[in-house]
């Protein structure tokens, strides 16, 4: 797939609220539209939403059809849940970080920094109580949400100079979503975040002098390896990312009880088809970019040490400031303590010794 096919798609704002809105009811069907906050063609993140449709649509044997749109196309790619509370859309997509102005909780059940992997992430959600407790705060501006996918672990960054010290990091001018963009600010960074399509071109203009994306399978669909060479191996300040399905909850309580379940099974089986492409196609694209000259680095044990560091600030001042935060925050980091001494004895002894 070549990036201008989906980058060009969905960076303008178009279309009237009334495009937006109402379902479409012939004959016993219903067709919502559905918004997403990314290239609605973009690998991994964007053929997310378009399976999960496509499985709705194939389930109900096309009673419940979705028409999905690019970020920008109808809504700005970080007004979608805006866009799903309003009853303008029924049900749109996206990261539940991008709404975390309307609620820092909204961060937990997308990723925080030195958190969950993927698989932890979804068992915390369906067994932890996470689910709950997100019901409860998305009820607060009638909604309903569905994890639908994870990215895995993530690149920590495109750097255009090689950053080895935490001075190193001091002014530069970096892309970067959620909390992380807390943590690079602590240390100086100049934290800022845009829409996707925006990326490649703020690089290699030299708007920013870093940028972390995704990871190998989607920044080399973006092209930042055609900007600079250096990527810095992993996200600490993202393990891993959340996508989630969010339904206007008047919409939602118009649906059958099964078509309410099709929803909630395709977006659990599109969750698992989402991570295994994110795993196979970013140990194909990484092979790829080494063999195009990209240096795969390690953050030095002082950075890593620092972000570590401005992280506990961070979630100390977020939770003395929200009282959601600090109900998700026991949740999260009591099942985190379990799922890291498990990952001590099981997973990391497995990985390190398969060699």
């Amino acid at each position: 797939m070549k990036r201008r096919d989906f980058l060009t798609k969905g960076v303008g704002v178009a279309a009237a609220a009334s495009a937006l809105a109402a379902p479409a009811i012939a004959q016993g069907n219903i067709t919502w539209n559905l918004p997403t906050a990314f290239p609605k063609n973009a690998p991994g993140v964007g053929t997310n939403v378009t399976r999960f449709a496509e499985m709705v649509a194939a389930m109900s044997d096309g009673r419940l059809s979705f028409t999905v749109f690019g970020g920008g196309e109808l809504v700005p790619p970080f007004a979608v849940e805006d866009a799903v509370q309003q009853g303008n859309a029924p049900v749109g997509h996206g990261p539940t970080y991008y709404a975390a102005g309307k609620n820092p909780a909204l961060h937990w059940f997308t990723a925080v920094p030195f958190g969950m992997t993927s698989n932890e992430h979804f068992a915390w959600l369906k067994w932890g109580g996470g689910q709950e407790i997100w019901d409860d705060i998305y009820a607060q501006r009638n909604l309903k949400g569905f994890y639908c996918g994870n990215s895995n672990t993530q690149s920590g960054g495109w750097f255009k100079n090689e950053i080895n010290t935490l001075e190193d990091l001091k002014g530069l001018n970096m892309r970067i979503a959620g909390l992380g963009g807390e943590i690079y600010r602590k240390l100086g960074v100049n934290a800022v975040l845009m829409p996707p399509p925006e990326i490649f071109q703020s690089m290699q203009s030299g708007a920013i002098d870093a940028a972390e994306w995704v990871g190998p399978m989607l920044d080399q669909a973006f092209g930042l390896q055609k900007v600079t060479k250096l990527c810095y191996l992993p996200a600490y300040n993202e393990p891993g990312a959340g996508l989630a399905i969010v339904f206007n909850r008047d919409a939602w309580t118009e649906l059958t009880p099964d078509l309410q379940m099709i929803c909630e099974m395709a977006a659990q089986s599109v969750a698992l088809e989402t991570q295994a492409q994110f795993d196979f196609f970013n140990a194909q694209a990484m092979e790829s970019l080494r063999a195009d000259g990209v240096q795969f680095l390690q953050f030095s044990p002082e950075i890593v040490d620092g972000m570590r560091a401005a992280w506990g600030e961070v979630q100390d001042e977020l939770t003395a400031a929200s009282e959601d935060v600090a109900r998700v925050r026991e949740s999260y980091d009591a099942y985190l303590a379990q799922a890291n001494a498990y990952a001590k004895d099981m997973t990391i002894p497995m990985l390190s010794g398969r060699g």
